[in-house]
């Protein structure tokens, strides 16, 4: 296959290129700066501008484009960005592929669109499937709108994949960045009640599921995460377990929702007991299925 991956500089796209290149893909990268390899190609998502020429001849195009959600309060201009940056690209790609498709309708077409499994806002412990509702909280509307700026694409025949991700655990991502530095000094402890779920998912399951849905005719929301959800305070438990370290100094809620605002209370404070039932419906065969084994992979140090 012939694929475009936009978002390919962070934790999962860095991961992602080279397996789908080691797996015989002919992989192009879409970039905003100025391009330094032939693999890269440059677009302006922030401006709705491509080349129309890029995605002409593609079978498929992994989006993955958009600002990082980092554990900081959500200001009015952050939102905006936050925003700004996944509508933008997602508009910009699902509009080209939409008109690629209308000038080569025969060759079949496959868009994998990043969302969140923040979808679904605060669930508690109810078991999230993905045909569960929307929150209503903002990261909730966020995703919302995220996935339908891939309706031009899906209108016009593209098979569109939407990947409602976890927590990823990989050894660069900011959650096990933070919670391993906090943890290593001996100052863990569970978050809040500790009762809310964090589904959480392996960087190599992550990547595995990106390209199982590619080949598959899996199509719409898919929950990416491991099948295994975890609350805050097994999550704690385990974390301390791999670390050697004492997890007797809980954060209370106050302070967190205080600290980080609505950014705290939904993704710190807030959970979702998600399961993966689409990937494992499809025959999709996880690598991680216990939270402390991927966690020891994710913070093995070099």
């Amino acid at each position: 296959m012939k694929i475009a991956v936009s978002g390919a500089s962070g934790l999962i796209g860095s991961a992602l290129v080279p397996a789908l290149r080691a797996d015989g893909h002919d992989v192009m990268q879409l970039v905003r700066r100025t391009p330094r390899t032939a693999e890269e190609h440059r677009w302006a998502p922030q401006h709705r501008r491509i080349d129309p020429a890029l995605l002409a001849d593609v079978d498929a195009v992994v989006n993955l484009a958009g600002k990082p959600i980092r554990p900081r309060p959500w200001t009015r201009g952050y939102r905006e960005q936050l925003v700004a940056s996944r509508l933008d690209a997602t508009s910009t790609i699902a509009e080209a592929l939409a008109a690629a498709t209308a000038a080569d309708p025969a060759r079949p077409r496959v868009l994998v669109n990043a969302s969140g499994i923040g979808y679904y806002g605060d669930t508690g412990d109810a078991l999230i499937r993905e045909d569960a509702p929307p929150g209503q909280d903002f990261l909730a509307r966020l995703c919302v709108q995220w996935e339908g700026a891939t309706a031009p694409a899906a209108e016009s025949g593209v098979r569109v994949v939407l990947l409602r991700t976890g927590l990823v655990l990989g050894r660069e991502a900011m959650l096990v960045k933070v919670l391993g530095l906090v943890f290593r000094l001996g100052l863990g402890g569970r978050l809040g009640s500790g009762r809310q779920y964090w589904p959480w998912i392996s960087l190599r399951d992550e990547i595995d599921a990106i390209r199982h849905v590619l080949t598959t005719d899996l199509s719409g929301p898919v929950n990416v995460t491991a099948p295994t959800p975890a609350t805050n305070a097994e999550f704690t438990r385990e974390l301390g377990r791999v670390l050697r370290r004492p997890t007797v100094l809980p954060v209370p809620a106050f302070a967190i929702s205080a600290g980080l605002g609505e950014f705290g209370r939904a993704s710190v404070l807030g959970g979702q007991r998600a399961v993966p039932a689409k990937l494992l419906e499809s025959g999709f065969r996880f690598t991680h299925t216990e939270l402390g084994e991927a966690l020891r992979v994710a913070l093995a140090r070099n």
